[in-house]
C-alpha cells in the first residue's frame, strides 16, 4: 500500500512539475492525436486546451510542419531509428492568430505496451532572440559611437574656425555678393554643427539621470514650450491631461527632447493650420502616449523607413531627429515608440511605457492627505 501511495505522489508531482514549467509539452500518440497540452502550451500557442486535446496535431502546426512532423512519426514507428528525438531543433511555430515566432522544440518517445507516445517540449525564444538582438545593437553602436566620436573630435575644430572666420567676414564685409556668399558659409556650418550634435546623440553612450517624474506635469511643460508655435500657424492644440499623477522612471530631460521633437514634427506637418492632440492614458501597469495630427500625413513606402538615420521628408532635416527619439524612449526598458499614419489624413505617434505603480500609489496618497476634510 505504502508503495502505491508513493507511486501515486511520484506521479503527482511529475504531473504537477510538466503542467507548470514555462515550457510548453505536448503529447501525441502515433496516429497524431493530442493527448497532453500544458498551461505553457496555451500560452504559447494560444489555443485552450480544449481545442487541441483529442485532435490532430495539425490544429496547432502549419501545413508544411504537419507532414514533415507526420512523416517523421511515421518513420521511426517502422523503423525505431531516431534522427530528431533527443535534439533540439531552432523552428519557426505559428500562434493562433497567425503570427509566428521563433522557437526550440526538442522530442522523446515512450514505448508503453508497445504504443508510441511522442512528448514534444517547446520554448518561446522571442524574447531571447529580442536580447540577442538588443546585445549585437548595443556592441555595433559602441563600436560605432567609437568611430563618430574620432570623426566628430577632427571635424569639430576646423568647422569652429570656418564659422568664426565666416562671421568675422561679415562684420567686416560691405559688398552686398561676398556677403551672400558668407552668409551661406555660416548657415551651412551651423547645419554641420547640428548635424555632429546629432551624431554624437544617437551613437555615443549616455550617463543617463533616471529619476520618477510625473509624466502629465512634463507634457504641460512641452505644451507651454510649443503653444506660441501652434498660435503662429493656427493650430487647435490640445493636451487631455488631469491632476492625477502618473508617475514614469525616465530621464526628464531626454524625454522632453522627444516629446518637443515629436510635436515639432507634428506641427510642420500642418502647413494651413490643423488640431494636434496630447494624451496620455493608463493601460494596466502602462502608460501609453499618443501625439495625433491631422497634418499631410506620411506615404506608405517611407513608413518602414522613418525611423532609419538619415532618411527625411523634409527639404531641410538630417534626417535624425525620430532615430535618436527612438533610441531614447527604448533606453527605458519595456518602452516603445510606433506610429501610424496615412497620407493626407495626418499621423498618430505613440509612445509606450511602463508606470511606477509605487510611486503613483504614495503620489495619490500624499495628494488625499493634503485635501481639506469636509463635514458630512
Amino acid at each position: 500500500m505504502s508503495d502505491f501511495n508513493n507511486h501515486s505522489n511520484e506521479l503527482a508531482i511529475l504531473k504537477s512539475a510538466v503542467e507548470n514549467t514555462n515550457e510548453a509539452f505536448v503529447t501525441i500518440d502515433q496516429n497524431h492525436k493530442v493527448l497532453f497540452f500544458n498551461k505553457a502550451a496555451e500560452k504559447i500557442f494560444g489555443y485552450g486546451r480544449h481545442e487541441v486535446i483529442g485532435h490532430d496535431l495539425d490544429v496547432i502546426m502549419s501545413h508544411k510542419c504537419s507532414r514533415d512532423h507526420r512523416q517523421a512519426v511515421e518513420l521511426y514507428a517502422k523503423t525505431r531509428v531516431p534522427r530528431r528525438i533527443g535534439h533540439e531543433t531552432e523552428m519557426l511555430a505559428t500562434r493562433k492568430d497567425g503570427k509566428t515566432f521563433p522557437a526550440t522544440i526538442s522530442f522523446s518517445v515512450s514505448d508503453i505496451d508497445g504504443f508510441l507516445y511522442f512528448t514534444g517540449i517547446v520554448r518561446d525564444l522571442t524574447e531571447t532572440k529580442a536580447l540577442r538582438e538588443q546585445v549585437t545593437r548595443s556592441e555595433r553602436l559602441a563600436a560605432l559611437g567609437q568611430v563618430v566620436a574620432e570623426i566628430t573630435h577632427e571635424i569639430k575644430n576646423p568647422l569652429m574656425l570656418i564659422g568664426g572666420f565666416a562671421t568675422q567676414l561679415i562684420r567686416e564685409t560691405e559688398d552686398d555678393k561676398s556677403l551672400k556668399k558668407l552668409d551661406i558659409i555660416a548657415d551651412e556650418v551651423s547645419r554641420l554643427e547640428s548635424l555632429l550634435k546629432e551624431l554624437r546623440d544617437l551613437y555615443m553612450p549616455r550617463v543617463l539621470n533616471i529619476e520618477e517624474i510625473d509624466l502629465n506635469s512634463l507634457l504641460r511643460e512641452v505644451y507651454s514650450l510649443v503653444k506660441g508655435d501652434c498660435e503662429a500657424k493656427k493650430i487647435n492644440a490640445e493636451i487631455k491631461t488631469d491632476n492625477k499623477p502618473v508617475i514614469i522612471e525616465a530621464d526628464r530631460a531626454r524625454l522632453e527632447q522627444v516629446f518637443l521633437n515629436l510635436i515639432k514634427n507634428s506641427i510642420e506637418s500642418m502647413e494651413n493650420g490643423g488640431n494636434l492632440s496630447v494624451q496620455p492614458k493608463l493601460i494596466g501597469d502602462m502608460v501609453e502616449i499618443t501625439i495625433a495630427d491631422d497634418g499631410i500625413g506620411i506615404p506608405e513606402d517611407y513608413q518602414e523607413k522613418i525611423f532609419s538615420p538619415f532618411f527625411t521628408t523634409k527639404k531641410q532635416g538630417t534626417g535624425l531627429g525620430l532615430s535618436i527619439s527612438k533610441s531614447i524612449i527604448e533606453e527605458n526598458r519595456g518602452s516603445s515608440l510606433s506610429l501610424k499614419s496615412e497620407e493626407g489624413k495626418g499621423t498618430v505617434f505613440k509612445i509606450t511605457m511602463p508606470v511606477c505603480k509605487a510611486a503613483m500609489k504614495e503620489s495619490i496618497k500624499t495628494t488625499k492627505a493634503r485635501l481639506p476634510d469636509r463635514d458630512p
